[in-house]
């Protein structure tokens, strides 16, 4: 798949991460990865992340993290395009990248780069280094210490052709409408601020229509509906999960630090398709919690 190619995939349909299975020991658990692929297959995202953030890339050894990318793809085969995550420091994310191409990955999100802030300047350098290492798509991730301006983003644009997409995790609603007027049509934009539902409608009226969608990992078939109703204009059918679902589920993800990852892996196992804990420093919902999220997903039926 070409970058532009890929860039045309980003541009309309749900988007997820898919979450990264682990035993009770914390080591990846890869036939349990690959069964919760098969199971959100005919659920229709138009593509995954295979060990993004909410896949927690953070805490994969580079030996697990081929693992996750090549078991994504061999399932996921010509019928998902699979973007793998890459990031941390210049080096390491050029490295990640590589494999990522190398295993046969659509593409990649680039995720931001370690602790230190960054000049403008060296951010611009470091996505530079990580586009130029490889010829297929790269998605950057604007959250955290990566804070791209629009100057820096059109400099992009002019020297990254395979550049091509935005994915704005800052929710800086001016900065992202300059970004969107300055650069056009130049990138596909997506939405990815934690519990993207709820800032969908804002988004799509700022120009981003699509966006990454977490709770696609527990109850897909109310994230399609979701989508679905957005993608349609169904006002009444967003405000009514909004009201419902998403606004209790955030206050309940707003209790613990790191809870954006757990809650998810706390909502899968609810569903049936457990994918074991999360590896620290995240730490799991406390039984109380979980048993609040059990009673907040029962209404939403068969998922």
């Amino acid at each position: 798949m070409s970058p532009q190619e890929l860039k045309l995939v980003l541009e309309s349909g749900l988007l997820s991460f898919p979450l990264t299975d682990f035993d009770a020991e914390l080591n990846f658990e890869p036939k349990g990865y690959a069964e919760r692929l098969e199971w959100l297959q005919p659920y229709g995202a138009s593509a995954l992340f295979a060990a993004g953030g909410t896949g927690e890339f953070f805490s994969l050894e580079p030996g697990e993290y081929s693992d996750v990318i090549r078991v994504a793809l061999d399932t996921c085969r010509g019928r998902t395009p699979i973007l793998a995550g890459a990031g941390g420091p210049t080096r390491v994310a050029i490295q990640y990248a590589q494999e990522a191409e190398r295993l046969g990955a659509q593409g990649i999100l680039l995720l931001p780069h370690y602790l230190t802030e960054a000049s403008q300047e060296g951010l611009i350098a470091h996505v530079q280094a990580v586009c130029r290492s490889v010829k297929f798509g790269v998605v950057v991730y604007n959250r955290g210490a990566c804070r791209l301006t629009p100057k820096s983003l059109l400099v992009l644009a002019e020297t990254c052709p395979n550049l091509i997409g935005f994915k704005d995790g800052l929710g800086d609603i001016e900065k992202f409408v300059a970004i969107r007027q300055t650069l056009g049509e130049r990138f596909a934009y997506l939405g990815g601020l934690p519990t993207a539902e709820v800032f969908a409608g804002a988004y799509k009226a700022m120009g981003c229509p699509v966006y990454s969608s977490a709770v696609f990992n527990f109850i897909p078939k109310t994230a399609m509906a979701f989508y679905n109703a957005h993608a349609a204009g169904d006002t009444a059918t967003c405000d009514r999960l909004i009201r419902d679902f998403f606004l209790p589920y955030i206050a309940l993800r707003n209790k613990g630090e790191g809870y954006a990852v757990s809650i998810v892996k706390a909502g899968a196992a609810i569903a049936g398709h457990s994918a074991g804990p999360v590896r620290p420093p995240l730490s799991d919902m406390l039984p109380a919690e979980v048993e609040e999220l059990r009673a907040l997903m029962a209404p939403l039926g068969a998922q």
